[in-house]
């Protein structure tokens, strides 16, 4: 169940939370009460996205955002607005909203989420790219460390409204987390139009950020897989290619497609292809199949997943937040997926401890 004798690292503790208006529902949940009763209210963190007007979104009304009804809601406003204005060389805004997701805080870091795409569409803006390489953070949770082919690249199911411990749980405020996760994925769902060019901007950084974000997205319809097909075919870096490669993957397990798998396949086994894009299509088939490994997929990770390789394609942020400490995201990968007997490298979950 839920504690309350917690202090966070942001430096708010104990006193400051059960002040905030959330705390009386989240202490109702731990009391019995059903969450469906506040589905759609001031603290469904769903509906408070849902009704963020086009206008205040492109104009930056800030103002017009329900942040105070979420923990540390203002910490999040303060830092989109120092990050759309730029006031201060200094203090920024960014980095904050990684900060909460990474500290189990999703709820007020979601709101921010439609401000950020807009900042990271601007190319203009001089911290565009660190924009965008927050917009996903609160659409995944769950996922640090995680590189088995159970659960790499897996969104979980959306959380129930009668269950507050879904697969995702409570954030550390006893938040339930499927709701702020739900409700980054309708964010940037609804802004797929915003997010879809960056795939082909200039920078690499902010295309690898841009697959990553649109991989998240609700796509029933597989749009947003086709966009990342059509990408890959006009991408020339091998970095970027594998980033477009997982994203697919990441999509085609949320709406499984037999002929993406089909093709995953393909690609790993397609010596034309770079041997980045072949490790992300074996990685993203392995992850889409429950079929044995194949003797030859094995042989093509265990040949090309050099340390070399291995360290560059920690630019993938799918790859940078599956590795420890110990070992990068690629050979962790291939250690879970391919070689499970084998143990943990020393000192693999000290987060202080350097990667070889």
């Amino acid at each position: 169940m839920i504690g309350f004798g917690w202090t966070w690292r942001w430096g708010c503790d104990v006193g400051e939370w059960r002040t905030d208006p959330t705390f009386a529902m989240c202490r109702a949940l731990v009391d019995g009460a059903e969450l469906s009763s506040f589905a759609g209210g001031r603290f469904d963190v769903r509906a408070a996205v849902a009704a963020i007007r086009p206008e205040a979104k492109d104009g930056f009304l800030l103002d017009q955002v329900p942040w105070a009804h979420f923990p540390e809601g203002h910490r999040v406003r303060e830092a989109v607005y120092l990050l759309h204005t730029n006031d201060s060389p200094v203090r920024t805004g960014r980095g904050v909203v990684d900060g909460m997701c990474a500290n189990d805080m999703r709820a007020a870091a979601v709101l921010a989420v439609p401000f950020l795409i807009r900042i990271a569409a601007d190319t203009r803006h001089p911290y565009r790219a660190d924009a965008l390489a927050e917009a996903s953070a609160p659409a995944r949770a769950r996922y640090f460390g995680v590189a088995s082919r159970d659960e790499l690249l897996l969104h979980r199911a959306d959380t129930q409204d009668g269950d507050p411990y879904d697969a995702y749980g409570v954030e550390v405020t006893g938040y339930p987390a499927g709701w702020s996760v739900t409700a980054a994925r309708a964010a940037i769902t609804a802004d797929i139009a915003l997010l879809q060019p960056l795939l082909g901007d200039p920078d690499p950084s902010i295309r690898i950020h841009a697959a990553y974000t649109l991989a998240t997205a609700a796509d029933p319809d597989r749009a947003v897989r086709f966009f990342f097909r059509a990408r890959l075919a006009a991408e020339q870096d091998p970095i970027v290619c594998a980033a477009l490669v997982l994203a697919t993957a990441e999509a085609t397990r949320t709406y499984p497609h037999s002929p993406t798998i089909a093709w995953m396949h393909q690609r790993w086994r397609d010596r034309s292809q770079a041997p980045e894009v072949r490790l992300a299509a074996a990685v993203g088939w392995l992850c889409l199949t429950t079929e044995p490994v194949l003797d030859d997929l094995r042989a093509t990770i265990d040949d090309l997943a050099t340390d070399e390789r291995a360290h560059a394609m920690d630019a993938l942020p799918w790859m940078a937040v599956a590795g420890g400490s110990g070992e990068t995201g690629l050979h962790r990968c291939a250690r879970n997926m391919l070689h499970a007997d084998q143990p943990d490298p020393e000192h693999y979950d000290d987060p202080w401890a350097p990667r070889p």
